[in-house]
């Protein structure tokens, strides 16, 4: 085992040179603390995350657990079988890194969040509260853009919102809000990025008046106002006129923040430069990008690579190249980066879309293993899908577990002489068969998605259920109680980083 000190990955982290660094405990239990720049990447998908998150095979690693829990040297092990030729492991792991000195930060996508914050505090980005918001809503002066994806906007919105996703804001916003008296408020789920919305309409010059919705949908709900579910408005595409604004608008955002160009040309080198890590990202939305995009690209709808860079981009200092074929998403994605600290960001001038329909990603084939297409009598079921999936639904009589703690599945189950693997993806259930045969008599996996009857519910947990972070509405009890909490801990964040001397966000 290499090992290497807190200190040290400190050090190259303040550094201009390539590192990831990756917690592999499960997101849940990575939410609870964690150096900034870490991105997590759990044991238990390792093999289905590695190859978008770290791409180059001999770029410095290093992996961290909580500390003498033998994951990351799983990890390492599990590494070098993908054929990463320089992996180490954080001394001490979480517990070395706070025993040095150095910050731990609770929470997910914290890099993001914390330059949420940072932008607010230094643009004084302003913002509207939701009784405010409300009034105007009736006088019908006021246009509001939700930011998040239409997803999450489908789930819950403010009522009379518009879907418009991060990086669309300045591609869309000019014909909905022609009139330059209309005040154009931006929200999301909670501050993130309603604050980069906000901004990013304020930093392309639009004429309007601009606001954040104060604590998006939450500060909403949290004010005794009850949100719209189901709605499917979404901003169109631009007209000729919206476009050309839309065009002039990203010119004058690459002119102030210095966003840099580069061509196919430039492109074809950068692939051959095995010195250097490179992620091509296309930031559209994803229809167009499965319509047509560029060969080997990779899908990172520019408002999510702002919100959660982090599981997008898992090498520090890494070369990013962003497409969009119009520029404007581009333009704007890129100039959020800048700002959040990355070196080498590039907005390609001449795409060439040979690609189409959906991507696959890099991640090696499963080992094969004997596969079933039912249940049999008298086999156990273990499935090893997240426990927010396994909430709602599941194979009847189904334990939940994860990967990697099958010894904790083994105790729980007991002997039994068959265990049936499965996941909601079935990758995980095939990359988890042979270290399970280790444990159980005989182990099969089962074949495809289940077509059958379900049940919901985690009454057979083999383990904690931290395997993932439970977002504020997960929780099917006392939502508006850890609604305050998320959002107390967003706006803490801007003080908790001027403790971290690693972290380099730049001001404009």
């Amino acid at each position: 085992m290499q090992g290497v000190s807190a200190r040290r990955v400190s050090e190259l982290l303040a550094g201009a040179g390539e590192l990831a660094l990756l917690d592999v405990r499960e997101q849940g239990v990575h939410y609870r603390g964690h150096p900034f720049f870490a991105c997590s990447a759990p044991l238990s998908r390792l093999e289905l995350v590695i190859g978008d998150l770290v791409p180059r095979k001999t770029v410095r690693v290093v992996v961290l657990d909580g500390g003498g829990e033998g994951l990351a040297e799983k990890a390492e092990r599990k590494l070098g079988e993908l054929g990463y030729t320089d992996v180490a492991v954080l001394e001490g792991g979480c517990q070395g890194w706070k025993a040095d000195g150095l910050e731990l930060f609770s929470g997910v996508n914290v890099p993001s969040k914390a330059f949420g914050e940072f932008v607010e505090h230094h643009y004084a980005t302003p913002r509207i509260a939701p009784g405010e918001l409300k009034r105007l809503q009736q006088l019908k002066k006021v246009v509001v853009v939700d930011s998040r994806p239409f997803e999450e906007y489908h789930r819950m919105n403010i009522p009379g919102g518009i879907d418009m996703p991060g990086a669309e804001l300045v591609w869309r916003i000019h014909d909905l809000a022609p009139s330059p008296d209309t005040l154009v408020v931006v929200n999301c789920a909670g501050r993130t990025r309603s604050i980069i919305g906000c901004q990013s309409l304020r930093n392309a010059g639009i004429p309007n008046p601009v606001v954040a919705l104060k604590d998006g949908t939450m500060g909403w709900e949290l004010a005794g106002y009850t949100v719209e579910r189901g709605a499917e408005r979404v901003a169109p595409p631009p007209s000729d006129d919206g476009r050309k604004k839309a065009l002039a608008a990203a010119e004058r955002v690459a002119k102030r923040f210095g966003v840099r160009s580069c061509t196919s040309r430039d492109l074809a080198a950068w692939k051959e430069d095995n010195s250097r890590t490179l992620y091509l990202l296309d930031v559209r939305p994803r229809e167009e990008f499965e319509r047509a995009r560029v060969g080997g690209s990779r899908h990172a709808p520019g408002g999510q690579l702002v919100q959660a860079s982090d599981e997008y981009v898992g090498v520090r200092n890494a070369r990013v190249v962003l497409i969009d074929p119009e520029r404007v998403r581009a333009v704007m994605s890129a100039s959020w980066l800048i700002q959040m600290g990355w070196p080498e960001v590039y907005v390609l001038e001449d795409a060439k879309l040979t690609e189409s329909g959906p991507r696959t990603p890099r991640a090696p084939a499963p080992p094969p293993w004997p596969t079933v297409a039912t249940i049999p009598d008298g086999a156990a079921v273990l499935d090893l899908s997240t426990s927010l999936r396994f909430y709602k639904a599941h194979i009847p009589g189904a334990w939940w577990g994860v990967r990697s703690r099958l010894g904790e599945a083994r105790r729980a189950i007991g002997d039994v002489p068959l265990l049936v693997l499965t996941s909601d993806d079935g990758l995980v259930a095939k990359f988890a068969a042979p270290e399970a045969a280790g444990l159980f008599r005989k182990v099969v996996v089962l074949e495809g998605p289940w077509r059958g009857p379900t049940e919901s519910g985690v009454e057979r947990a083999t383990t904690t259920r931290d395997d993932v972070w439970y977002k504020p509405y997960d929780h099917s009890a006392d939502y508006l109680k850890h609604a305050r909490d998320y959002l107390d801990w967003e706006v803490a964040l801007v003080e908790q980083i001027k403790r971290d001397p690693t972290i380099r966000f730049r001001a404009f």
